[in-house]
């Protein structure tokens, strides 16, 4: 059973964003459902969430280089964490035919993955409003002027704290 459904409380009303999230919350299903069937086709399904994610977070990267925030946001960061954890999770399954990672990020992923919505892309969905940042065209109605660069996540607060990241394989 899916340890994380598409639901109003990740909901984040930017149709773009949503519309990756729902996507990425449909492939952890996916992977999770198929690792129940074998191995095999858990580690297949997985990849296909691993390269979803690549875009993923580039896209939501992108937009944040586009629309104000500093280089070294930890919002950014965390995304490459992430990300490095589910190629590792990927490398052992494949090169070492090691699938305990892999069962043990499924249902972690989906609690970082809620966590991470509500609040860093919350921040973001809320940042891309008020400077009027236009994903299809990458235009702004109000470009931010250099001091107000987010340099956190975009909210009031910013962990990137092992704690909020999902447990390592």
């Amino acid at each position: 059973m899916a340890s994380l459904h598409w639901s109003p409380e990740i909901a984040l009303d930017h149709p773009e964003m949503d519309q990756t999230h729902l996507e990425f919350v449909d492939l952890l299903a996916a992977a999770e459902d198929a690792l129940a069937r074998s191995p095999a086709e858990g580690l297949a399904a997985y990849r296909q969430l691993v390269e979803h994610t690549v875009g993923h977070f580039g896209q939501e990267d992108r937009w944040m280089a586009a629309s104000g925030f500093a280089p070294e946001n930890c919002h950014s960061y965390q995304h490459a964490q992430v990300l490095e954890l589910m190629q590792e999770v990927t490398r052992l399954a494949q090169d070492e035919q090691d699938f305990g990672p892999l069962t043990r990020v499924l249902p972690e992923l989906a609690k970082w993955f809620v966590q991470h919505a509500q609040s860093m892309d919350a921040a973001l969905a809320s940042h891309l409003q008020q400077v009027g940042f236009d994903p299809a065209t990458g235009l702004m109605a109000r470009p931010p002027v250099a001091e107000e660069a987010q340099t956190g996540c975009g909210g009031s607060s910013c962990s990137t704290t092992p704690a909020e990241q999902p447990a390592a394989a």
